[in-house]
């Protein structure tokens, strides 16, 4: 396989998470439909938490097993280094956010200061808008480590491991377009084409540049690094979603929603589990 196709199929299993996002322009859901999609959203993130925790701690435990005391520091250090940074970050970035929003300005400039604040595009979101953008954004970083597997499967020359990868991950990508959905289900304004196409780019795109990156640079550090920030970044926002699932008022409908959206994300994991892979 030339380093073309691997990176043109790289990037078919990247961007199939465009599948899923247009139904986030759909509207006049009842309160149900929006409830179910937002749990069954919950659901895909809590399998890809485990997803990427189990690859982040795979290497680690490996060092463990092998003694090799030196190595093994340095890859926990990684792994809880990169998990902490991608919780605490949004932890702290959300926390920020609300400060400025409820504390106005004063003094010599503010009017200035204000007026750009409300022309800050992150700022003028809805807080589902915001949720998105940050579901997106932890599945783009969960995607960069699985770009990088395809990269390096196939400059290490096991095709059949990068195709059957490729597969995959395609079908992991498609379901996660629903999980970046979930939250602007319930709101009244409907995302623009332009929103879900930023969505797409920063949730799939990070597959196409974990693959450039993979094929050129073997680097398992990097992949648990990457693994542990994203697993870190997910988790905050399964916290987000699960508040959102509570105040629906709808136990068996969430409960069944959420389990449908964690099955979705184990049905596609097992395609790859079935190769071999």
């Amino acid at each position: 396989m030339s380093t073309t196709q691997t990176l043109i199929l790289g990037a078919i299993a990247g961007f199939t998470i465009f599948l899923g996002l247009p139904m986030g322009r759909m509207r006049n859901l009842s309160p149900r439909v929006g409830a179910g999609l937002n749990a069954m959203a919950t659901g895909i993130l809590i399998f890809l938490f485990w997803d990427v925790v189990s690859h982040g701690v795979e290497p680690v435990e490996a060092h463990l097993e092998a003694h090799s005391w030196g190595t093994f520091l340095a890859y926990a250090a990684l792994l809880t280094g990169g998990f902490a940074a991608g919780m605490m970050s949004l932890v702290y970035y959300d926390g920020w956010l609300k400060t400025k929003r409820s504390s106005p300005l004063v003094g010599p400039g503010a009017a200035a200061i204000e007026e750009f604040r409300s022309r800050s595009w992150i700022e003028s979101l809805t807080p589902g808008h915001r949720l998105a953008l940050l579901i997106a954004t932890g599945i783009g970083l969960h995607n960069f480590g699985e770009g990088l597997a395809i990269g390096q499967s196939a400059a290490a020359g096991e095709l059949s491991l990068a195709l059957v990868l490729i597969i995959g991950f395609g079908l992991h990508n498609a379901t996660e377009g629903f999980g970046i959905i979930g939250p602007l289900s319930t709101e009244a304004q409907r995302p623009t084409w332009a929103f879900l196409g930023l969505m797409g780019l920063i949730g799939g795109g990070p597959t196409f540049l974990g693959t450039v990156i993979g094929q050129a640079w073997v680097s398992p550090a990097l992949e648990v690094a990457f693994f542990a920030i994203a697993g870190g970044s997910i988790l905050y926002v399964v916290i987000q979603l699960l508040e959102v699932c509570r105040r629906a008022a709808l136990p068996r409908l969430i409960a069944w929603m959420l389990l449908l959206g964690l099955f979705l994300g184990f049905a596609t994991d097992w395609v790859l589990v079935a190769a071999g892979a």
